[in-house]
């Protein structure tokens, strides 16, 4: 990662998200390149490529380089993300599958932050 798109995230901000929080981004960003592949492709290799960039900022998250598990799901998830996009597809993904894999993310950062809400309704 040469110089990154999402300079506040890089700057470490990135890091304190949880990695729900975290794929849930990239997945917003995936959402968008998949939304506007065929009608804009200049947009869509925008959010593609911003996308990339935070799935290398999760690489680099210290707290998941702990666990070789987890650090393959997320490097086997931007290997499969470019499969789809710009590759020739070996791994016969959909736009629905991948869309599907994020927004389990998104959905479950929204329940934990609910969650803390409601432990500290003031904060």
């Amino acid at each position: 990662m040469n110089s990154p798109i999402h300079k506040d995230s890089a700057a470490g901000r990135w890091w304190k998200l949880s990695l729900c929080e975290q794929l849930g981004n990239v997945g917003s960003e995936v959402s968008r390149a998949l939304r506007w592949r065929t009608r804009n492709p200049q947009i869509a290799q925008g959010a593609f490529e911003r996308a990339l960039d935070l799935m290398d900022l999760t690489l680099d998250d210290p707290r998941h380089r702990r666990s070789v598990v987890r650090l393959r799901e997320l490097a086997r998830t931007r290997e499969v993300l470019v499969d789809f996009l710009v590759g020739s597809n070996e791994y016969q993904s959909t736009a629905d599958s991948l869309q599907r894999y994020f927004d389990a993310f998104a959905v479950a950062a929204a329940l934990a932050r609910d969650r803390a809400l409601l432990k500290n309704p003031t904060g």
